[in-house]
């Protein structure tokens, strides 16, 4: 009588094992793409640093002069200037000056001896708001009007959205802000014409504030997005895995978000990597029209009054906001889109 074995049950072990070898993959590619981002930002902001603070030799800029004015004589310019440690030598200065950056102090202003790490602090939160809810208003327009234009590619509605965003990529933002205000605050009293309250005082009131000058800021932003990505899903329609998709009979939707979206991110997702900065830091028309004291209003109003430390605190936070910016964008599509993943 002869017997016959069982089958051997399936190695469960597999899946995990795969599972498990994915997980440690990504890490390392995260990991990887956050070591080489750190190598190029150390460099990067030791010289800009450097030339940011040699800015105050060249520009020739005295805070004796604004104290004292333009009659003082050499004297007195003097003895101000060795009250705010201007006598040292260039490199003992410097020095002194990374040394407080690296600790969040940013030195203090000329012109009336106020904390700059507080002042920007302060109009950093309110732009930072702004440009964050701009932001998202962008990513969120600019790629369902991208995806919709690729999806229906060569027909109205892909002409349409082209000339839609073309239209809105030339408005100036101050220009959108003055009709904005006009419709919305003026006309139909919807929403304030000016002001900020903080998200302290209550997330509704805050909201509303922001609301008009994020969207006027949120035009360039929804162009470029939806440009960059339909150009790159059309591409991608093209390409030979979606043919190959398509062969094996793989259902659009599937095609779509599982090969063709994932691989045309990429472009539209670096555009947002100096989007976000530039928000902040160019924002002050807006600011202007909408009566916020923001990062860019104080950045304008520093270079004006000739207040070289809070000049050179405005282009350090700029510097780190646009390094972390893209640091954050490097690591989203080393983890989202496969051309990252394979090193492309």
């Amino acid at each position: 009588m002869t017997t016959t074995e069982a089958p051997a049950p399936p190695d469960v072990r597999l899946p995990a094992a795969a599972a498990a070898a994915r997980t440690r993959h990504t890490l390392f590619r995260v990991l990887a793409t956050l070591a080489r981002s750190i190598a190029i930002f150390v460099p990067v902001f030791l010289v800009a640093t450097f030339v940011t603070f040699a800015l105050r030799s060249l520009s020739g800029l005295s805070p004796a002069r604004i104290q004292l004015g333009e009659e003082a004589t050499p004297e007195a310019v003097a003895r101000v200037e060795a009250q705010w440690g201007l006598d040292r030598p260039f490199l003992v200065q410097y020095a002194d000056w990374f040394g407080g950056v690296l600790h969040g102090q940013l030195g203090t202003s000329w012109t009336n001896g106020a904390d700059i790490s507080t002042l920007i602090g302060l109009g950093l939160g309110v732009s930072l708001s702004v440009a964050t809810f701009a932001l998202l208003i962008g990513v969120v327009a600019g790629f369902a009007l991208g995806t919709l234009a690729a999806l229906r590619r060569t027909t109205w509605v892909d002409r349409t959205i082209t000339g839609f965003v073309t239209v809105i990529s030339v408005m100036p933002a101050f220009v959108v802000g003055i009709v904005l205000v006009a419709v919305f605050a003026v006309g139909l009293h919807l929403l304030p014409s000016a002001g900020y309250v903080p998200e302290e005082q209550g997330f509704g009131p805050w909201l509303a504030h922001i609301t008009l000058p994020a969207i006027a800021l949120s035009f360039d932003v929804v162009a470029d997005v939806a440009r960059q990505l339909r150009t790159s899903l059309i591409a991608a329609y093209r390409e030979n895995y979606v043919t190959g998709a398509v062969v094996r009979g793989l259902s659009p939707r599937r095609i779509f978000f599982g090969h063709v979206l994932r691989n045309g991110l990429g472009p539209a997702l670096a555009t947002l990597g100096l989007k976000f900065p530039a928000l902040v830091g160019a924002s002050v028309v807006t600011e202007w029209i909408f009566g916020l004291q923001g990062f860019g209003r104080f950045a304008n109003d520093s270079a004006q009054a000739g207040d070289v430390p809070a000049v050179q605190g405005v282009l350090v936070v700029s510097i780190v906001l646009v390094v972390a910016f893209n640091l954050i964008v490097n690591l989203v599509l080393a983890r989202v889109t496969p051309a990252s993943q394979r090193g492309v």
